[in-house]
C-alpha cells in the first residue's frame, strides 16, 4: 500500500534494519516472545537501532527529523508494532518538549542539558509521567506533589499508566508545587529512574499494547535536586504556556500518526489479499488515507511555523477527525479480511483493539468541545 511504503522508507533511512529485527517476530503469540506480549524485546531493539535519538537536534548528536518525517516513522514502526509505536510517541514528545525549550526559549539548565545530550549517545530513553488514571481530572493539575527541600524537592505520589515503565533511564513527570508567593503551580521534573523511592507495580490489565509497558510507577518520598526542575509560567491559569503547548503539540500529532500505523497494518492486509471488489477497496483506502493525510497536513503546518494555540487547535482536529475515520475504516477491513482470517490467528483482533485505544488517550474528545467550540469562534483555547 503506497502510504505505507512510503512511511517505511522514512524509517528505513533513519532506523536501518528495524522493521526487519521487528518483523522476524510475530506479531501475536500465545506463547510470549512476540512483538506485542509483556515480554517483548521490542524497545531494545528499537533502542538499538538509534530510536531514542529521531527528534535529538543534530547539534547534540540527533537524527533531527521533522514533523513530517517523524509521523511517517511512527506511521511505520505502529503498523510493525503498536505497542512500539504508543512507548516511542511518549518518550519523542517529551524530547522534542526539551529541546525546544532549549533551543527556542532557553530555559533548560546546563544539568538538564547534560541529561538531554545523553538522549541519541547513550540511548536513553524518557518516559513521561503525564497521565494519572483519574477521569474527569483536569489533565493539567497533576495530584502528584513535590514538597520544598533545602536542595530541591520531595517527590510523593504515583502516575498511572506510564509507558516505558520497565526500561525507562529517566522519568519526566508532572508535579504539582507551591512557589514563593504560595501558589499553586505545574512543573516537569528530570528524575532518572534509578533514584531512591522509584517502585513500579502492575496496572495494565490487558493483553492489547501490553508491550508498551504500561504500569504505575509509584514515588515514595524521592528527592529531586532544583537543577532538574523546570517550572511553568502560564499566562493565566486556564491556558497552555510554552512547556504544555510544545508538550500537546507533539503528543497529538505523534499519537494520532501512530493508530493511523497500526490501522495501516490492517488495510494494507485487504489490499495485498485482493479482498473484496476494487470500489469496496478504494473506500477502504480512501478512509484510511484521508487520516494519513490529515496527520500529514498538521506536521507540514508546524514545519511551516504553526505554533501556540494554533498548533494544538490543529493536531486536535485532525486527532479527532482521524479517529473517527479509522473506526470505520477498522471495522471495514476487519469485515472484508472475513471469519477465517479473524478465526486463524488474533492479530485481525489485536490490530482492531489496538487503533480503538486513540479514544482513551487525553484529552477526550467530551472535555474540549467546548474549549474548541470557542477557540474556533474566536476565543484564545482553554483546556482542561
Amino acid at each position: 500500500m503506497r502510504s505505507l511504503t512510503t512511511a517505511r522508507g522514512i524509517c528505513e533511512q533513519f532506523h536501518p534494519g528495524l522493521l526487519d529485527a521487528l518483523e522476524n517476530l510475530p506479531l501475536t503469540s500465545a506463547d510470549g516472545g512476540a512483538r506485542e506480549s509483556a515480554d517483548s524485546p521490542v524497545l531494545e531493539l528499537y533502542r538499538d537501532h538509534a530510536g531514542p535519538g529521531l527528534l535529538v537536534p543534530a547539534a547534540y548528536g540527533g537524527a533531527a527529523a521533522g514533523p513530517l518525517e517523524a509521523v511517517r516513522v511512527q506511521r511505520a514502526l505502529a503498523a510493525a508494532s503498536p505497542s512500539l509505536g504508543v512507548a516511542s510517541t511518549m518518550h519523542h514528545f517529551t524530547v522534542a518538549m526539551l529541546f525546544r525549550l532549549a533551543e527556542v526559549t532557553d530555559r533548560l539548565t546546563p544539568t538538564q542539558l547534560k541529561v538531554m545530550t545523553a538522549v541519541a549517545s547513550d540511548g536513553l530513553l524518557l518516559a513521561s509521567g503525564w497521565a494519572e488514571g483519574r477521569t474527569s481530572q483536569n489533565i493539567l493539575t497533576p495530584s502528584v506533589v513535590a514538597e520544598r527541600t533545602p536542595g530541591g524537592y520531595r517527590v510523593n505520589g504515583s502516575k498511572k499508566p506510564c509507558s516505558l515503565s520497565r526500561s525507562m533511564d529517566v522519568l519526566t513527570a508532572s508535579v504539582a508545587v507551591t512557589g514563593d508567593d504560595g501558589r499553586s503551580g505545574l512543573a516537569l521534573m528530570l528524575i532518572p529512574a534509578s533514584s531512591p523511592g522509584i517502585t513500579t507495580r502492575p496496572f495494565w490489565g490487558t493483553p492489547v499494547l501490553a508491550a508498551a509497558q504500561s504500569d504505575e510507577v509509584v514515588f515514595t518520598d524521592v528527592e529531586v535536586p532544583a537543577d532538574l526542575v523546570i517550572h511553568s509560567t502560564p499566562e493565566d491559569a486556564d491556558r497552555l504556556d510554552d512547556l504544555q503547548t510544545a508538550g500537546f503539540t507533539w503528543f497529538e500529532l505523534l499519537a494520532t500518526a501512530t493508530y493511523v500505523g497500526a490501522a495501516s497494518e490492517l488495510v494494507a492486509r485487504v489490499v495485498a489479499g485482493g479482498r473484496g471488489t476494487a470500489d469496496e477497496r478504494a473506500r477502504l483506502v480512501v478512509r484510511l488515507d484521508a487520516a494519513v493525510a490529515l496527520v500529514e497536513g498538521a506536521a507540514r503546518a508546524l514545519e511551516d511555523g504553526t505554533e501556540g494555540d494554533e498548533a494544538v487547535a490543529a493536531v486536535l482536529t485532525a486527532r479527532y477527525a482521524s479517529q473517527d475515520l479509522l473506526a470505520s475504516a477498522v471495522d471495514q477491513a476487519v469485515e472484508m479480511l472475513g471469519g477465517m482470517a479473524f478465526i486463524r490467528s488474533a492479530d485481525v483482533a489485536y490490530l482492531a483493539s489496538a487503533v480503538r485505544a486513540l479514544a482513551f488517550h487525553p484529552p477526550s474528545r467530551a472535555s474540549v468541545a467546548a474549549e474548541l467550540a470557542d477557540y474556533f469562534a474566536g476565543s484564545p483555547l482553554r483546556l482542561s
